[in-house]
């Protein structure tokens, strides 16, 4: 699935700390932990919750964040639909990891238990 560049370039461009609150404002309100969003968010990056906190202390884009993150080899395992779109077919690599995050959390907030969430790690 192509995304507009222009789409593209406004999702690289947001800061991950600015979307943080977001993730963890979603998945509290249907009974989740900040600490299980933060175990969703290693298991995909590698950063443990020091590292997130200095991301986010310097304001990193998306793209900086995927570009110095170590993403899970099981990544790709990572389908369904995100936005209308389907995760899989995403053309763009970036807009593609963002989205895996994107759905990451949403199935967390959805209740779908962890070993599932994390792709049987």
């Amino acid at each position: 699935m192509k995304n507009s560049d222009a789409t593209n370039q406004r999702i690289a461009k947001m800061t991950f700390a600015s979307v943080y609150p977001l993730y963890i404002e979603k998945v509290e309100k249907k009974g989740r932990t900040k600490a299980e969003l933060n175990q969703v968010i290693q298991w995909l990056t590698n950063f443990d919750h020091k590292k997130l906190q200095e991301l986010m202390k310097e304001n990193v884009t998306f793209e900086t964040f995927f570009q110095r993150a170590s993403l899970n080899p099981n990544a790709n395992l990572i389908t369904g639909v995100i936005c209308g779109v389907r995760v899989e077919e995403i053309e763009n690599t970036l807009t593609q990891q963002v989205r895996y995050l994107d759905k990451l959390v949403d199935e967390l907030a959805k209740g779908k238990q962890m070993e599932k969430i994390l792709r049987g790690s």
